[in-house]
């Protein structure tokens, strides 16, 4: 599309919402009008695939903020083809020249109003985004890097900083990043520098693909560097001292912004993603924010109740409250002795009594047992069970 093209037409018009629509109102418009005019709705219909692709192109201009505002400074300031200026030609200060001379030279080689160039760089990023003659080759964002750690439970639990050996992509020394000799590659001539070339149809159709030409550098090497072989980069290692959040679980993705490979010319640096892996632990357990723990209990502290003494993690015990009559099962709850939450506070130690039973007797244990099954003889622990199980 040329500027000029751009400047002319409606694209609030061809969506059929109000200049002052709002981004959700855009959308909603270009989805209907999309639904109804898409190709594959209207087979063989030339005028339903042009409308699909003006409604496209619509889009492509209003649904982006930036684009969007361009195009209204575009439309106020060359408006029907006339120039405003104070003061200018009639009584609305308006004079009007065909706007293929200000944005493609005046007839004759000449350039038009004594604008240079013509204007039409003013609009280059709205459409193929400056690419052209002398366009200036665009930062790139460095790769991003995964990496993994494992972590113990308690460092997991209470967060920890960890070395890092990461290789990622950087600017080679040998050449300064440029992948020429000499240290003066050229331009593109396939992408123009712009690293990118467009293929497809148009509007929101157009498909953009690195070039293939230069591997999406935008420049290539005149006299290759003997080490990067013209690719501008090579392989870095370094150390990173990484600091991975209190609370973390296992198998849990971290990303690091800007802690990934170097970028090209100016471009910022990549992410790093840190994969964790957390170690078991002998005693506690993990669910969510709380830690857990299964605490043995006696068969007369479940019975007759009394005061437990539970270990914690990283802290001093705490002595919780059996009541009489615990089941074995039970989970007690101790608040504030679990992993750290994203807002600082702890989650809960979550205790699980377990009655022991003693593997062997002394005579004074069986005589009290002896007795207390025949105070006990009449009560039989599974009659509900067995009636239950009538009932079903």
């Amino acid at each position: 599309m040329s500027t000029k093209d751009f400047v002319e037409k409606d694209y609030y018009k061809v969506l059929g919402v109000p200049k002052d629509a709002t981004e959700a109102e855009i959308k909603k418009a270009y989805r209907k009008l999309a639904r109804e005019f898409h190709p594959d709705a209207n087979k063989g219909d030339a005028k339903a695939e042009e409308r699909f692709k003006e409604i496209s192109e619509a889009n492509d201009i209003l649904g982006d903020p930036k684009r969007r505002k361009e195009y209204d400074d575009a439309r106020a300031l060359f408006g029907n083809g006339g120039f405003r200026a104070p003061g200018a030609g009639g009584p609305g200060g308006t004079f009007n020249f065909d706007l293929g001379d200000l944005f493609g030279g005046a007839p004759g080689g000449g350039q038009a109003g004594g604008f240079g160039g013509g204007l039409g760089d003013v609009f280059g990023g709205l459409f193929n985004r400056g690419a052209g003659p002398g366009t200036r080759t665009q930062p790139r964002r460095g790769q991003d890097i995964e990496s993994e750690v494992t972590l113990s439970f308690t460092e997991a639990v209470d967060g920890a900083t960890v070395p890092l050996r990461m290789s990622s992509s950087a600017a080679c020394k040998a050449c300064s990043g440029t992948g020429d000799k000499n240290g003066t590659p050229r331009v593109c001539p396939t992408c123009v520098g712009t690293g990118q070339v467009s293929r497809g149809g148009s509007g929101s159709f157009s498909l953009t693909d690195p070039c293939v030409d230069c591997k999406g550098r935008g420049l290539i090497a005149q006299d290759p560097c003997d080490v990067c072989k013209g690719s501008g980069r090579a392989r870095s290692s370094r150390t990173m001292q990484v600091r991975i959040p209190a609370g973390v679980s296992d198998g849990q993705r971290i990303r690091l912004r800007g802690k990934g490979a170097p970028g090209e010319r100016g471009g910022p640096a990549g992410d790093l993603y840190v994969v964790v892996h957390v170690d078991a632990h002998p005693v506690f357990g993990r669910k969510g924010d709380n830690l857990t723990v299964t605490v043995p209990v006696s068969f007369t502290e479940a019975a007759l109740g009394g005061e437990i003494r539970v270990p914690t993690l990283g802290g001093p015990p705490v002595t919780l409250k059996l009541p009489a009559g615990t089941p074995a099962g039970r989970t007690m709850r101790a608040r504030g002795k679990g992993a750290v939450r994203k807002d600082g506070t702890r989650g809960d130690l979550l205790v699980t009594v377990e009655v022991a039973v003693p593997s062997e007797l002394g005579d004074k244990a069986r005589e009290a047992l002896e007795a207390y099954r025949e105070a006990t003889a009449d009560e039989d622990p599974r009659a509900e069970l067995f009636q239950a199980a009538k009932g079903a």
